[in-house]
Order: structure tokens, then sequence, then C-alpha cells
């Protein structure tokens, strides 16, 4: 019985972690609700035609960005832990940690324009929103809600002023 808690106990810190970084870092917010949206439309319509490949490829983009970012964020934290000085392996492991995520980043466009580049479903997609504004209206709403919440996330953020 131990076992199983422990193993719920390691879940149960990974989600924390995960949660932590959707609070307090911008990158990750905007990476989560560029998912949503996207997963959304493929989910929601049937304007994409995608294989299994084509989902696959978009998971695992969408991983390596998440990943990188959930790094990033563990890296900055340790070296911010470590030391508030300006070092020049402090700089050297946050300028890499963030290329990581970078890399990851164009990885996902990558695979997204190639993967999503379809002309017929953007046409589609143009076509559903002329004919229904109310629904181009509430796109609109609630992508300015996101804008709002990938730049200020959830108010004040504890993680941030106890460093």
């Amino acid at each position: 019985m131990e076992k199983i808690m422990g193993l719920l106990r390691s879940f149960k810190y990974a989600f924390c972690g995960i949660w932590t970084a959707i609070k307090n870092e911008r990158n990750m917010r905007i990476h989560i609700v560029c998912m949503i949206y996207m997963y959304s439309i493929l989910g929601l319509t049937d304007w994409f035609v995608l294989t299994r490949q084509d989902w696959a490829l978009i998971f695992l983009a969408n991983a390596a960005v998440v990943m990188g970012e959930l790094i990033n964020t563990a890296v900055e934290s340790v070296v911010d832990l470590v030391t508030s000085e300006k070092k020049p392996l402090a700089k050297v492991a946050k300028d890499t940690a963030a290329g990581a995520v970078l890399v990851g980043a164009v990885f996902a466009v990558c695979v997204g324009i190639s993967v999503l580049g379809q002309k017929e479903a953007f046409i589609k997609m143009f076509e559903y929103f002329s004919s229904h504004i109310t629904m181009l209206v509430i796109f609109i709403i609630s992508f300015a809600a996101a804008c709002v919440f990938m730049l200020c996330g959830f108010g004040k953020q504890k993680g941030k002023e106890e460093k």
C-alpha cells in the first residue's frame, strides 16, 4: 500500500510542478493557450484532415515545447536559488535552457505548418466565421481574454516574490 501511496504522491508533485509553471511563467501560459485553441479547433470541427501520424507529430511537438518550458523553469529556479549575483555560468545555464525551449517551439511551428497547412481547411474556417458572425465575435472575445491571461496570468504570483 505504501508503494501505491508513494506513486500517487509522485504524480501529485508532478501536477503541482506543471500548475506552478502555468501560474508563474508567461511563456508556459502562451503555449497552453495555443494548444487549447488548436485542439479545440481540431477536435470540434472537421476542417482539417489528419492521419494518425499527423496526430502523433502534433502530440510530440506539443510535448517537446511543454517539457522544454518545464525544464527551463526548473533550471531558472535552481540558478536563482543558488545565487542572486550575475555569474557567467548562471547565464549559460539560463540561456541554454531557454534555447532548448526555442528549439522545441520552432520544431512545433514547423510541424504545425507541415501538418496543418491545408488551404481547404482555412477556406472552410473563413467561410464558417463569415457566415456565423456571432461565433466570430465569441472567438474574438475569448481571444482577448486569453491574451490577458497569457500576459497577466492569475494576478499576484507567489513564487516570483519569494526569491
